[in-house]
């Protein structure tokens, strides 16, 4: 197994298991709109609708289960993403020896 697959496993892993222990508390922007009494206006019809609404991904009953899956779900996604860029640039820089 070479040194990314090792990386990207504990990667999926570390997203599974510890995914479910995130707080269940308002983020940042969150709680200074609930503090601030303007939450209520940012309230309204979704012009997108989100593909894993908060952080649960949809159709799994289990709460647990849903979230870890949120969790390895987004791991993939943020390690496709930079493995394209890697590879993109990486055809595009000009290598040195």
């Amino acid at each position: 197994m070479k040194g990314w697959q090792k990386g990207l496993l504990v990667a999926l892993l570390v997203g599974a298991l510890l995914s479910p222990f995130a707080s269940s508390s308002p983020d940042g922007l969150e709680r200074v709109a609930e503090d601030k009494g303007f939450l209520a206006k940012g309230e309204g019809k979704n012009l997108i609708s989100a593909p894993v609404p908060d952080y649960l991904l949809p159709g799994i009953s289990n709460e647990r289960i849903a979230t870890a899956g949120a969790g390895v779900l987004g791991t993939a996604v943020v390690f496709a993403a930079m493995y394209g860029l890697a590879a993109l640039l990486g055809k595009t820089a000009p290598r040195s020896k």
